[in-house]
């Protein structure tokens, strides 16, 4: 998983990763929102959703200590991070200058 996130994290596509749980309230809330931005944005933008319960081990790595947490990533640097429930309106003001 180590090297498919590295690999993933350094595309010239911003990437905006969504550290969720599935038990957790707000995540299921942010699912559909970041779904419509996605489509909204098309090929401008990756999003990638990760279990922390499955994937403790990067979540520590990245200090994940709430979910939802969300971080944007573009050629290996990370340019954004939120933590918990964020509005479409607020993803696009701080994603789309960065595409």
């Amino acid at each position: 998983m180590k090297d498919t996130f590295g690999n993933i994290i350094q595309s010239k596509v911003p990437v905006l990763i969504d550290f969720h749980a599935t038990w957790c309230g707000p995540c299921q809330t942010l699912a559909p929102i970041l779904k419509e931005f996605k489509t909204e944005m098309g090929d401008a933008i990756n999003v990638i959703k990760i279990d922390v319960d499955k994937n403790q081990e990067l979540a520590q790595r990245f200090q994940v200590r709430s979910v939802p947490t969300l971080m944007l990533f573009k050629e290996g640097r990370q340019i954004w991070r939120k933590s918990g429930l964020v509005s479409k309106r607020d993803l696009s003001e701080a994603i789309v200058p960065h595409k």
